[in-house]
């Protein structure tokens, strides 16, 4: 088994990385590949990570032992906030490398495992980490979720301008069309992006979204 570990970010919170994430490992168990989802750190909740029972529900399934387990999300705040706030608050640290030694754990039982993130790529970790950071350091690949409100082509170049600067590779940008704020600036959106990394990133593939409606 030849694990795989990708990280699932966005331009921003709130953009469907968690929806694109839950739909993702569905797709993948549909072609029957073993696949298990993870949180990187979870604020805004109380026990089991929220983000981690809307992938189940996606993926069709019930909560998992790993889940449980604490290993899917180890690290969960109740302040709805950015990480390094919410462990301030709770007076409770965020351990990365433990985060990743989970990571590791489940890529022994899974052949892919898809972390989500929080937030976007700069969203600090702690004090000193951003979410990039962590990304960097452990080489992983990533998947940018992005839509089309305005400002999402700035925020959706600087974030693979960023990944770029730091040797990330971006395997696919994922247009989440679940949230249509306006057709005419979504399709464009969607023509420029397209056509912007197919000249300037064309090792990174480029997929439409329609979203998932799970309530």
């Amino acid at each position: 088994m030849n694990p795989k570990i990708i990280f699932i970010s966005g331009i921003d919170t709130d953009v469907g990385k968690t929806f694109y994430t839950g739909y993702y490992a569905k797709c993948l168990m549909n072609m029957g590949r073993g696949v298990i989802t993870q949180k990187l750190v979870q604020t805004g909740c109380d026990g089991v990570s929220d983000d981690i029972r809307t992938h189940r529900r996606i993926q069709g399934i019930g909560m998992m032992p790993e889940d449980y387990e604490g290993l899917t999300c180890r690290f969960i705040y109740k302040y709805p906030c950015s990480p390094h706030m919410a462990m301030a608050l709770e007076n409770r640290p965020l351990n990365l490398e433990q985060i990743y030694k989970d990571t590791l754990e489940l890529s022994k039982s899974y052949e892919f495992v898809l972390l989500e993130g929080a937030g976007g790529l700069m969203a600090p970790l702690t004090e000193e980490v951003m979410t990039l950071d962590f990304i960097a350091t452990y080489k992983l690949p990533v998947i940018l979720v992005t839509n089309g409100k305005l400002g999402s082509i700035n925020h959706a170049l600087l974030s693979l301008v960023a990944c770029d600067t730091m040797g990330i590779q971006v395997q696919k940008v994922v247009f989440n069309k679940y949230l249509m704020f306006d057709p005419k600036i979504t399709n464009n959106t969607i023509e420029f992006l397209r056509g912007y990394i197919e000249k300037k990133y064309p090792q990174t593939q480029f997929e439409e979204f329609e979203g998932i409606d799970i309530n």
